[in-house]
């Protein structure tokens, strides 16, 4: 898997590229990655994942363990499959198997811009 090596300051550079391309991705995978994954993350730990990601490339030695320690009370394969899971997610996004959200406007609008 390529990983995005561009150099915006969006914390969701280290996932492949096609994930800027959803700004709701964080929510939805977090969703996601709660029902699948074997133990609950909070959203300070989620938000602490993302940034080692960005800071632990993968080509970092000792990436998962690194990992692993920024966010503090996961192991390495916790972190492991954490990432795993959001790839997977991310993977659905992309090839149309999640559909996005219909949002309303508050106010009784039709949502579609005139």
């Amino acid at each position: 898997m390529a990983i995005s090596s561009t150099s915006h300051c969006s914390t969701l550079s280290f996932l492949p590229p096609f994930a800027s391309n959803f700004p709701v991705i964080s929510a939805m995978a977090s969703s996601s990655l709660r029902s699948r994954d074997s133990g609950s993350w909070t959203p300070k730990q989620n938000k602490l994942f993302e940034k080692a990601l960005a800071q632990y490339d993968k080509d970092t030695p000792d990436r998962w363990q690194n990992v692993a320690k920024a966010v503090g009370g996961k192991t390495a394969e916790d972190v492991k499959r954490h990432y795993e899971i959001l790839v997977e997610d991310l993977n659905h996004i992309e090839s149309g198997r999640v559909p996005f959200p219909n949002y309303r406007l508050s106010g009784g609008g039709t949502g579609h811009a005139r």
